[in-house]
């Protein structure tokens, strides 16, 4: 994909907390507009693109979200400092000491989490976690009324973690935030883009979810109105590759190609698609790994349990760091991801996809 490095980068550094998707919104209308046939939205802001095929049957829907972990103002206390309600799941100790972008009707208002100085701790506060009910935004005001009038900070503003993109000492690494789900938007919009001048066996549908941190919510509504046959769900990875985390818990590893989801706690795989994605993997000589994880929670288990069961695949890009102001992936991984899956949807003609859904 041409400017893809630069479409990380723009996807990597757009605020957009749960349920205030806006500005990626923007940035993925523009890619895929021109890539479509017709584009919409949902009832909940879901951007739903086709693409015509050959055949208007069957629907192929691969889905991304837009959404990243943030913050919402809860309220501002007297002396001007910020309280706020976590957006999807964040550790508390991800927190503390970060830079964040309150994004007002005014415009952006920057902060930092703040925390008392060690030089005053005691022993026992050194070593403990402090939670987020103690924590507080910084904006640097003198005061609620300053807070409020001069800076514009209401309650039930969104806050954005703020990190920038960067090529990690010029290798193969990606650093900054939001790559969950980023990266998964990087690759639809990758795989509209590879099949421009094809002429597909489906009718393709690239949807940008909302609110998928907080309940799979934009999978759910976006489905409804898709209706697909089967799903393709593009997603950031679990990897297990570095000190501090097992084998047992995450087996993807960065530069080892995009992964599958055999299990998460939100859904099992179709066993077909599975093992039509594993050959097409092998047929293009795309590295392909697989993932086993006890938790977790993606889009791909909503398109599954719409239409009365359709048949969902979970490829991902492997990231470290997930849920955190700053996490890694390869850019050869988002290659390879965009590679299988224009590979795999060139596939899913009627027959096909009727015998993934068939069961003896």
């Amino acid at each position: 994909m041409k400017d893809l490095l630069n479409l990380l980068k723009d996807l990597s550094e757009a605020p957009g907390p749960t349920g205030f998707e806006g500005p990626v919104r923007s940035i993925m209308r523009r890619n895929l507009e021109p890539l479509s046939d017709r584009i919409e939205t949902d009832g909940i802001g879901s951007l739903i693109c086709r693409r015509a095929g050959m055949s208007t049957s069957p629907k192929i829907m691969m889905s991304a979200h837009m959404d990243e972990v943030g913050l919402m103002v809860r309220y501002v206390t007297s002396e001007g400092f910020v309280k706020f309600q976590t957006l999807g799941g964040w550790l508390d100790q991800a927190l503390i000491g970060q830079r964040w972008q309150i994004l007002t009707t005014e415009g952006p208002v920057n902060g930092i989490t703040g925390i008392k100085t060690p030089h005053v701790m005691s022993g026992d506060e050194r070593a403990k976690v402090f939670k987020k009910e103690s924590i507080f935004l910084d904006i640097g005001a003198s005061d609620k009324e300053d807070a409020e009038q001069r800076l514009g900070v209401k309650p039930g503003d969104p806050i954005a973690p703020t990190s920038t993109f960067e090529r990690l000492n010029d290798g193969h690494l990606l650093l900054g935030k939001a790559w969950d789900d980023r990266a998964g938007l990087a690759v639809m919009a990758g795989v509209m883009e590879s099949l421009k001048e094809t002429d597909l066996p489906c009718e393709l549908f690239a949807v940008s979810t909302v609110q998928e941190e907080v309940g799979l919510r934009g999978a759910h509504t976006s489905s409804n109105l898709v209706k697909p046959d089967l799903g393709i769900n593009l997603e950031s990875g679990v990897a297990g590759d570095y000190p501090g985390i097992s084998e047992y818990e995450a087996q993807e590893k960065l530069g080892a190609g995009p992964a599958v989801f055999l299990h998460d706690s939100s859904m099992l795989p179709n066993l077909k698609l599975r093992d039509l994605v594993s050959k097409t993997a092998s047929e293009s000589n795309i590295p392909l790994q697989y993932n086993v994880l006890s938790g977790y929670g993606e889009d791909g288990a909503e398109i599954q349990k719409s239409e009365g069961g359709t048949p969902v695949i979970n490829i991902t890009v492997p990231t470290r760091y997930l849920h955190s102001h700053n996490s890694l992936i390869d850019y050869r991984d988002v290659e390879h991801a965009i590679d299988l899956v224009s590979s795999l949807v060139q596939k899913l003609d009627d027959e096909t996809v009727n015998e993934i859904a068939k069961f003896d």
